[in-house]
């Protein structure tokens, strides 16, 4: 039998329009290769030519933002963990970076400057000497955040607490890890965080050639964790962590344990943002407590909730715009540009919860409700022609 539809003005029966043909896996395939083909060419070929070796090192600044902005729209926008503390995992990655560059740049069996400056250690602390070796501090990057991730979130996630409790936790794991890092003033340099960090690897970071290499590693990372973010998303994993997100109680119903679904969200994306932390030094030269804390943890969310937490390219954009407007509105405005950061969190959430992403959204719903009418008006026309 032929579905049909009464025609609203002639109430004469009408076929149903044919719908619009959704795009195969093939198709999808050809878009999302496509997309990382254009990401490439805009970030090692476009910019390295467009901009200056300042502006550059500014993008590497903002890209290491916009690897935090991924883990967290995996953790938020898919599984609907409001992660207010990922400043915790970048600072872990960080400083882990740091102290190996620091202990690099020192020499063998020397102390940071750091170190003999305050002058309140005679010899290197036992925890410091395990990231002399390159192959327990690199690992460690990744490691070490996930590892503090995975102990927080089986002893949140197995006890239910999830929404603002959940937020207000991360937040206050930030917190408290700020004051325990300024407290350490004779190991962890205090306030001032490890500063002038010179080499990278045997690479001399005033060198603006090894800058440049720098800032292709860190655009390569980039497109690495967003290619592993996909995957993510497009996987069996993926849908079970929307459906967890939806309905936690009808998962469990069945039989799938919600708790670890999200938590491997939420080390996952830990481990991007110690990732992220790594990266960082070797592009801005300096990691401290001020970079880390609750504020930082609430702008990464900021630039995710802008540019669309539930969408792939979305949290990266969204990033990289707030980090720039940071950087460019601070100059101009460097008493209100915090109220205006706010305010735009605020009205984002309000009006235009689904980002700026969603935009697009919008506008074909938009355009089919538009071409709706018009397709009963055409039809309205040729019944009346064949009426006559």
């Amino acid at each position: 039998m032929t579905a049909v539809v009464r025609d609203p003005v002639t109430a004469d029966p009408a076929p149903i329009p044919p719908s619009r043909p959704t795009a195969g896996p093939s198709r999808h395939r050809f878009r999302a290769a496509a997309g990382f083909a254009f990401g490439a060419a805009l970030l090692f070929a476009v910019a390295p030519l467009a901009l200056s070796d300042f502006r550059l090192s500014l993008l590497a600044k903002y890209l290491c933002v916009a690897m935090v902005a991924v883990g967290i729209g995996l953790a938020w926008g898919r599984g609907g963990m409001l992660t207010l503390g990922q400043g915790v995992f970048f600072g872990l990655g960080g400083y882990a970076m740091a102290m190996h560059l620091k202990l690099a740049d020192a020499g063998p069996g020397n102390m940071p400057d750091f170190m003999l400056l305050y002058g309140q250690l005679d010899e290197l602390p036992l925890w410091w000497r395990p990231f002399a070796s390159p192959w327990f501090a690199l690992p460690a990057t990744v490691l070490l955040p996930m590892a503090v991730a995975f102990v927080l979130g089986s002893l949140v996630f197995r006890r239910r607490v999830r929404g603002a409790y959940f937020a207000i936790l991360s937040q206050a794991l930030a917190a408290a890890m700020v004051i325990l890092l300024i407290g350490q003033q004779g190991t962890t340099g205090g306030t001032n965080g490890l500063t002038d960090i010179q080499g990278f690897f045997g690479y001399d970071l005033d060198d603006p050639v090894n800058q440049r290499m720098v800032y292709f590693i860190i655009a390569g990372t980039l497109l690495a964790l967003l290619a592993l973010a996909r995957h993510l998303i497009q996987s069996r994993y993926g849908e079970l962590l929307v459906a967890v997100r939806d309905s936690e109680e009808r998962v469990r119903f069945l039989g799938y344990d919600p708790a670890t679904v999200k938590l491997v969200a939420y080390v996952v994306a830990a481990g991007m943002a110690g990732l992220a932390g790594a990266l960082f030094v070797p592009a801005v030269g300096i990691i401290s407590p001020a970079l880390i804390g609750i504020v930082p943890s609430i702008e990464f969310v900021i630039g995710v909730a802008v540019g669309g937490r539930a969408t792939l390219l979305g949290p990266v954009l969204g990033a990289v715009a707030v980090a720039w407007a940071r950087t460019a509105l601070s100059e101009r405005f460097p008493g209100t540009w915090t109220y205006l950061q706010g305010l735009l969190f605020v009205v984002v959430v309000a009006f235009l919860p689904g980002g700026l992403a969603s935009l697009v959204g919008l506008a074909r719903r938009r355009d089919d409700g538009a071409a709706r009418p018009r397709r009963f008006g055409r039809l309205r026309l040729r019944r009346r022609e064949e009426s006559a």
